[in-house]
């Protein structure tokens, strides 16, 4: 499977390896309509993880993109209260990989 980002990978290889069953990018939620009511931007979450119900966004990169991408999950909230999003951030991700004995830096994860 190719992953957006080697943060992406390196999360769903410890999903699997706990056993937990995911899904990459499977749904879109659109957050803009244009006038003809098509949708024209949206969010879509990292991972989806079923047996959880919720929804799982990384967020490894620097603050100005992270700001851009808090926006969205909350407008994603606001227009879709019924779904579960999980942000992870980059300083939890690092502290999650490190638990499980592996560098972030040395796999270009962060």
């Amino acid at each position: 499977m190719r992953f957006a980002h080697p943060s992406e990978r390196l999360f769903a290889a410890l999903l699997d390896a706990h056993g937990v069953h995911w899904e990459y990018e499977p749904v879109e939620f659109p957050l803009r309509w244009d006038d003809d009511g098509a949708p024209a931007g949206g969010f879509r979450p990292d991972f989806w993880l079923p047996d959880h119900g919720c929804f799982v966004e990384l967020t490894t990169a620097d603050q100005r993109l992270v700001t851009r991408k808090n926006a969205k999950v909350r407008q994603m909230r606001a227009l879709y209260p019924e779904v579960d999003v999980v942000v992870v951030y980059q300083r939890d991700f690092v502290e999650l990989l490190a638990r499980h004995g592996l560098d972030p830096t040395a796999l270009g994860a962060a």
